[in-house]
């Protein structure tokens, strides 16, 4: 992406960068990924066109840097403790984080890096590391301890993922109601008397 060093120390880039990232999430949130076009972007923010190609070298990085500035922020890891308490508290996170993202843009951003992964483009490329520490990281952080290891014996992190973190998303997907706190404990809860019960695999 070109100009973002130069946007970062000068105020009148960091505004009009501001001002188009504004006007794209607007037309995102009312049209889709497709109402997100140059044309229509700075029409909205009144920013010249010449102006936007100095922060985006085409419409995908636009796109790109657009849903990524609708991202909720990435998860904080909780602090050292009971295993069972660390991944407690990191749904509950997690389920915050699933509750207050728009489904449009969620749902928008795996799609976007899901499309474009072997693209080469930057934008792309950072939006899909942005997702990965945003829903990947602090679980690995969690997961890969002793603690963890000895509890769960030998896992596929992958699969973990989906029985922790895919009962918010399917809730999210199809209108139930938000998950609570104890519907992340019992979930959790679940999840180690499963592992607990599992054979031991050779």
């Amino acid at each position: 992406m070109s100009g973002i060093d130069d946007a970062e120390v000068d105020p009148r880039k960091v505004r009009s960068r501001a001002r188009l990232l504004d006007a794209a999430a607007v037309l995102l949130q009312d049209g889709g990924l497709e109402a997100v076009t140059i044309e229509r972007v700075t029409k909205s923010s009144k920013v010249a066109k010449t102006t936007l190609y100095r922060h985006f070298d085409n419409v995908m990085q636009l796109r790109a840097a657009t849903i990524e500035r609708m991202l909720p922020p990435v998860l904080e890891t909780p602090p050292e403790g009971p295993l069972r308490e660390r991944l407690i508290s990191l749904l509950q996170r997690q389920a915050d984080a699933i509750r207050d993202t728009p489904l449009q843009v969620s749902t928008l951003a795996w799609l976007a890096t899901g499309s474009d992964r072997t693209t080469g483009n930057p934008a792309v490329t950072s939006l899909s590391q942005r997702i990965i520490d945003q829903y990947r990281v602090p679980f690995d952080q969690v997961l890969n301890t002793p603690e963890a290891h000895r509890q769960l014996g030998e896992f596929d992190t992958f699969f973990v993922l989906s029985q922790l973190v895919g009962p918010l998303v399917f809730s999210k997907l199809i209108g139930l109601r938000p998950s609570t706190p104890q519907d992340c404990a019992r979930i959790v809860d679940d999840f180690l008397a499963a592992r607990a019960m599992a054979p031991s695999v050779p």
